[in-house]
């Protein structure tokens, strides 16, 4: 069976964008255990601007119509009418979907199709009275096409229930793959880092509770820090937010990869990641992986996991409170404490995520 993944981009891990990420390490590790898997990427930028990759890569342009197929998409998927093959498409609320469903639909083709967090409650409330009139008009078709609709985390399962009752969901997680073996030194104890790593937009990824509860947190703590890593549209407005309210020691990164964005993952005691709204975060499992306990929201949709291992707090109230509360739990934590949580965390990833264990779970997906 041929498995292709279909998204808009390029499945660049080096972009914030964190559908890019999991479908390059997805499709990385597909095709390292014998599966026949290519990407498919609808862009406006044809240039092959990634690294060298072990899967096949074909771009195709972009329509301006936002329902349009190009002629030569259309044309490769007419190809692919009468063998083994299975699309996987990523992303929801994407118009082009709806009419690639119905090309899939005549020519007998296969598909399912990954929301990375577009279904879940939160994300439905977000402009609720436009996503319902477009569902009914376009998404709803959509679903009733696919032969299975993937959910990466309970929070979508929920939300997609909510609108569209169906007994084609599929909760499974995507798979990580540890960076290294070895746990980070825990860091210099007269300090206390505290980070977060994504792209920088406010609400949906909590960064105004992060920065009132680190404000609230410093006052008690003045050695304390926290990095700020990623970049994005709210970015300004963060900086504003800190100026407007005087918080001190904040420092902004920018865009870090590769083994920069370790390199200062590894520094951190703790990772902040109070979402309001997820998929399922790539950055979260990346700290944990290295062995940084993590500090999580419900909608990141790893809270029982974390919980599950003790590898760091699932808040119980995604609240400036209740960081401040988490971070000097752990800044007053032992040594030996934040040994274990850093070891529990690291294993979380091995045991939850790991992807030999997962692989085999997408085939059953696709079939």
């Amino acid at each position: 069976m041929e498995i292709i993944h279909l998204i808009l981009g390029k499945a660049n891990p080096e972009r914030m964008n964190g559908v890019n990420k999991v479908v390059s390490q997805l499709a990385t590790h597909q095709q390292r255990q014998g599966r026949d898997v290519a990407v498919w990427g609808i862009t406006n930028d044809l240039s092959r601007n990634f690294e060298e990759r072990v899967f096949e890569t074909l771009l195709f342009p972009a329509s301006k119509n936002p329902f349009g197929v190009h002629s030569l998409l259309r044309n490769a998927i007419r190809n692919k009418a009468g063998s083994n093959v299975v699309f996987h498409l990523h992303g929801g609320w994407i118009p082009v979907y709806t009419t690639l469903s119905g090309l899939f639909q005549k020519l007998h083709i296969r598909f399912v199709i990954t929301g990375h967090g577009a279904y879940n409650t939160i994300a439905m409330n977000r402009s609720k009275w436009l996503k319902k009139a477009y569902f009914r008009l376009f998404e709803k078709t959509l679903l009733k096409r696919a032969c299975k609709i993937h959910s990466i985390g309970q929070s979508e399962v929920e939300g997609l229930s909510l609108i569209y009752q169906n007994d084609k969901n599929v909760l499974l997680p995507y798979g990580f793959q540890l960076q290294k073996a070895a746990f980070p030194v825990i860091p210099n104890p007269d300090s206390f880092t505290i980070g977060f790593v994504g792209r920088l937009t406010s609400w949906t990824k909590g960064l105004d509770l992060l920065i009132h509860a680190f404000q609230e947190f410093h006052k008690m703590e003045p050695q304390s820090t926290l990095w700020i890593v990623g970049d994005g549209p709210d970015r300004s407005d963060l900086e504003n937010l800190i100026t407007k309210n005087k918080v001190r020691n904040v420092v902004f990164y920018g865009s870090k990869f590769g083994s920069e964005k370790d390199e200062l993952i590894s520094q951190m005691h703790v990772f902040a990641h109070p979402s309001r709204n997820e998929g399922l975060p790539a950055s979260v499992l990346e700290a944990a992986g290295l062995g940084i306990p993590v500090i999580v929201s419900k909608a990141t949709n790893v809270a029982q996991s974390v919980s599950r291992y003790k590898a760091g707090t699932a808040l119980v109230n995604n609240s400036a409170e209740d960081l401040t509360k988490a971070f000097t739990e752990f800044r007053n934590a032992d040594r030996d404490t934040m040994k274990q949580i850093s070891k529990n965390a690291a294993r979380m990833v091995s045991e939850e995520f790991g992807w030999d264990r997962l692989i085999d779970k997408f085939d059953e997906m696709y079939h």
